[in-house]
């Protein structure tokens, strides 16, 4: 059912409702956008919405008025038919079928979504190490729920011997190559390649050697690798170790002078990391996807923190609340990469 913004304006101030299991009664509300006034303050809306853990999805219609466009800012994401440029809004064929699948995607794990809502609202305002501390202290809370512990025992853990080194890195003048090198298994990213490309990345630090971040094998990286995935038997631990050994920071610092070029599939990790460098290149047939949230999980690479900083809160929302996949020109159009090669 699509509310009315006025019944939202009604419930600012209120506490949310919950179910007798302590959970949002109403993980996701949808909002008709159609009747956005000028008198809203879009501040105070904004900031009942981001407290509350609750997704909301304003509803466009297809030729909004500028106090709609502005009021879409305060939603989660706000979903259109018609083509905008503006960063808040995704363009679908169908709102139905786009409101629904966000509806499935949401009542599937309602905390994840509830808590990458509250996550995303404010990553924009914060430093980026600030902002990648606030992003894995939510992960490992997650790690530590109903959710994730769920999607893990449905899952059993394979356990791959590795037979080489997870990353290649080969220095010729000022150029400093680095190869995530795990092709046999989409160089999911594990902790020996977490660690190879932190080494590989401190060397550069301080310097003025221009990094290539490359891929070995049909893709550039599957994301995490699923079988390490809740084996810290510390979460808080884990949050601590995540901090103090980012990959993500050393190529937020090494931007400037930091390319990467992507292939094949692009999941999780495989385009949060990549999001932090100053040149993303992609390969026509690249595809991205954020999958965490049917995991119970919110990225845990530094998705929140790059992401966002590319295309938004809300486009990054729609990638982590849907799980879609999304084509290189897409990409290229929003600006999660800065060119695509033929």
């Amino acid at each position: 059912m699509i509310a009315q913004l006025v019944s939202l304006l009604d419930e600012i101030g209120l506490p949310l409702a919950l179910t007798s299991d302590g959970l949002p009664a109403d993980p996701l509300k949808v909002v008709d956008l159609g009747d956005a006034r000028s008198d809203i303050d879009e501040a105070e809306l904004a900031a009942h919405l981001g407290l509350r853990p609750q997704v909301v999805v304003g509803v466009l219609p297809d030729d909004p008025s500028p106090a709609a466009l502005r009021l879409a800012r305060a939603c989660t994401v706000a979903l259109t038919r018609s083509s905008l440029d503006a960063t808040q809004v995704v363009t679908v064929a169908d709102l139905d079928e786009a409101v629904a699948t966000l509806l499935v995607q949401v009542a599937a794990a309602p905390i994840a979504a509830a808590s990458l809502h509250q996550l995303l609202c404010v990553q924009g305002q914060l430093p980026v190490a600030q902002a990648l501390t606030a992003e894995s202290a939510m992960y490992s809370a997650l790690l530590a729920g109903a959710e994730f512990a769920r999607w893990r025992a449905a899952r059993p853990v394979r356990r791959a011997q590795e037979t080489s080194d997870a990353v290649r890195v080969h220095r010729e003048g000022n150029r400093l190559q680095i190869v995530l090198q795990r092709p046999a298994r989409r160089n999911a990213y594990n902790r020996a390649m977490r660690d190879g490309l932190i080494d590989a990345l401190t060397v550069a630090v301080d310097s003025s050697l221009e990094v290539m971040l490359t891929g070995a094998g049909p893709d550039f990286c599957a994301g995490g690798d699923l079988d390490e995935f809740g084996s810290a038997t510390d979460v808080s631990m884990a949050h601590l170790l995540r901090t103090g050994r980012s990959a993500g920071w050393l190529l937020h610092r090494l931007r400037d002078q930091t390319t990467v070029r992507l292939h094949g599939h692009c999941i999780g990790a495989g385009i949060e990391l990549p999001a932090f460098a100053g040149r993303v290149i992609a390969e026509s047939g690249t595809t991205v996807r954020l999958p965490e949230l049917a995991m119970g999980l919110v990225p845990g690479a530094g998705g929140t923190v790059s992401i966002v900083r590319r295309i938004g809160r809300w486009r990054t929302a729609w990638l982590a609340l849907t799980g879609q996949a999304v084509s290189a020109g897409l990409a290229l159009d929003w600006g999660l990469v800065d060119e695509v090669e033929e």
